[in-house]
């Protein structure tokens, strides 16, 4: 029986990595992956998914406006689909995995990030949370080695950003996983220099 995963995870967990070794395994037993992104992420491409350890590969881009069944319907029967940056699907898309799941017998395999930078919680990984099957945290550490449990948004100078839009798309330049305790000292310190 098909089930709606949700791996998730900070930035730096390996969430990506972890995406395409699932992707690896499946094909490696004969088995086919429809291996999709949305389309808010263009770090490596429009149509690349890649790890920070180098991995990469081709993947079909999803839209806002787009259809997940629609799109499934145009590309044919698979036998599971992996979905990365699941964190900037919109929550009729995460509903459209869920309508997979029970109607279409095909497991999803979403992974992304829980939370934003101000720890609010993406709109699509709310729903997540609200209709997986099965939640897995993918876990790192912060550099005190307590478990990270925030994406911080950290400008050109290294300071943590505390002001912004929910989306900016980046990397190790522009994010850094903290434990909430560092992250909130972080702030702090920062706001008493003001």
């Amino acid at each position: 029986m098909a089930k709606l995963y949700f791996k998730y995870g900070v930035m730096g967990s390996s969430k990506t990595a972890q995406a395409l070794i699932t992707q690896f395994n499946y094909e490696e037993r004969g088995m086919s992956v429809w291996l999709i992104k949305p389309g808010t992420d263009t770090r490596a491409g429009v149509d690349i998914v890649k790890s920070r350890i180098g991995l990469k590969r081709k993947a079909d881009v999803i839209y806002e406006t787009d259809s997940i069944i629609e799109k499934y319907k145009e590309v044919g029967k698979h036998d599971v689909i992996i979905a990365d940056e699941a964190n900037f699907f919109t929550p009729a898309q995460i509903d459209e995995f869920r309508e997979l799941v029970d109607f279409y017998d095909v497991p999803v395999l979403c992974f992304g990030l829980k939370t934003d930078f101000l720890t609010h919680a993406f709109p699509g990984s709310l729903r997540l949370l609200e209709l997986a099957d099965s939640l897995t945290e993918i876990k790192t550490i912060c550099s005190c080695g307590a478990k990270a449990t925030v994406s911080a948004r950290i400008d050109s100078n290294g300071k943590v950003v505390t002001q912004g839009g929910q989306i900016l798309v980046g990397g190790n330049d522009s994010y850094v996983a903290m434990c909430h305790k560092c992250w909130k000292e972080k702030t702090r310190k920062q706001e008493s220099k003001k």
